[in-house]
């Protein structure tokens, strides 16, 4: 009754829920309640943090944990000696470490919590384990609650399909809070990497590379006006109906300056439902123009988002250079300040920050990156003479 919407499992049929979130934004109470849940009914449950330590002192016995949040005429007992915590309703619910993986092999359970993730020394084999042993009941479910780090283990779990992810930044839970603990670290580290790590839970990248930095992209949030000169919606198609999602973004034009007003970017859309998204996007901000990349699909881009409705003029981009090397002169109207995100767009800032990093391991595709950088080309670059490129051949 008290939570906020992000503290709510997601709706759906998911396997893995993934809770992103800042430092005190309410992701450890999320996998609590959810945990409690779970056992209502008689089950074998896990739970797994960095170290016994982290289970005992935050996942059970914290403020936060199980014995604080469960109902007091349902309090579960815990056995440290057999770390175990049994419930009333027969469920039991079990500690591992994840310095320990190995200890994961034999049991099995009917869903498991795991906090922390980004701070488990073994990330990808202690995951690998726990989700050998989820086989029981007819539907097992793993709760996955952390403050992001740009890890490979993260990168792999975000990539995953069919993930439900949930997002919430710490000023969200700023009433529960000591008071001023959100207003001193922003006087302290506002608009840096940390801040936007620890603070709106936002995975970072190394900055070698980078062609957008988290300051910049702070800086650029403000408000937008009563009236623009051009309306775009730009749609990135994805390339199936269960991989990546379908990037969606309105922006527009107001002189020589663009606004980004909204981020309606999901996965898991068939065709005709991406079309219907953005047909709907289209018509609530008064788009003028419909631009979408025709690398994937081609002429039956157009053709779907006519089918959903769509009654303003769809313009077909082919993509005839790289991710970065769009990018780049995009990059440079943030660089000049030309570009206002009208609020905050975790996901496709995220995306921004990583668009162009080097580093190996598992992405997903930059859906939504890529739909701002064709809607910013067609608002304000366009027309004008490219910059010199240098070919090594």
């Amino acid at each position: 009754m008290k939570a906020r919407p992000e503290q709510l499992p997601p709706d759906g049929d998911w396997k893995t829920w993934l809770f992103l979130g800042g430092r005190g934004a309410g992701k450890t109470r999320a996998g609590a309640e959810w945990l409690l849940d779970q056992a209502r009914m008689k089950a074998r449950l896990a739970l797994v943090g960095p170290t016994l330590h982290d289970v005992r002192e935050v996942m059970i016995e914290g403020p936060s944990g199980l014995l604080a949040m469960a109902p007091k005429e349902a309090r579960p007992t815990f056995q440290s000696s057999r770390r175990r915590v049994s419930f009333k309703s027969g469920a039991v619910a079990y500690a591992f470490s994840a310095e320990d993986p190995e200890s994961l092999r034999g049991p099995q359970f009917h869903a498991a919590w795991a906090d922390e993730f980004c701070a488990w020394p073994r990330g990808v084999e202690t995951l690998a384990q726990l989700r050998l042993g989820l086989r029981l009941g007819d539907a097992p479910r793993l709760a996955v609650t952390t403050t992001p780090k740009p890890s490979a283990a993260l990168r792999k779990l975000m990539a995953e399909p069919g993930l439900a992810l949930t997002r919430a930044g710490t000023e969200a839970n700023a009433a529960n809070l000591a008071p001023d603990f959100v207003a001193d670290l922003l006087s302290l580290y506002g608009g840096t990497r940390l801040a936007a790590q620890e603070l709106d839970g936002q995975v970072m990248e190394p900055e070698g590379g980078a062609l957008w930095r988290a300051d910049e992209l702070v800086r650029a949030r403000g408000p937008g006006l009563d009236a623009y000169d051009q309306v775009v919606v730009a749609v990135d198609p994805p390339a199936s109906d269960h991989g990546d999602a379908c990037g969606l973004i309105a922006a527009a034009r107001k002189g020589e300056r663009a606004y980004v007003l909204a981020d309606a970017s999901a996965g898991g859309l068939s065709p005709l439902a991406w079309a219907g998204r953005a047909s709907a996007l289209a018509s609530r901000w008064g788009a003028q123009l419909v631009v979408a990349e025709a690398n994937q699909g081609g002429e039956m881009v157009r053709s779907l988002l006519a089918l959903a409705g769509c009654e303003v003029p769809v313009r077909l981009l082919y993509a005839g250079l790289g991710k970065r090397a769009r990018a780049e002169p995009v990059a440079a109207l943030y660089e000049q300040g030309r570009v206002t995100h009208v609020g905050a767009f975790p996901a496709l800032e995220e995306e921004l920050m990583a668009l162009g990093q080097m580093e190996a391991g598992p992405r997903r595709s930059p859906d939504r990156a890529d739909a701002l950088v064709w809607a910013l080309t067609v608002l304000l670059l366009e027309g004008r003479a490219a910059p010199p490129r240098l070919r090594v051949l």
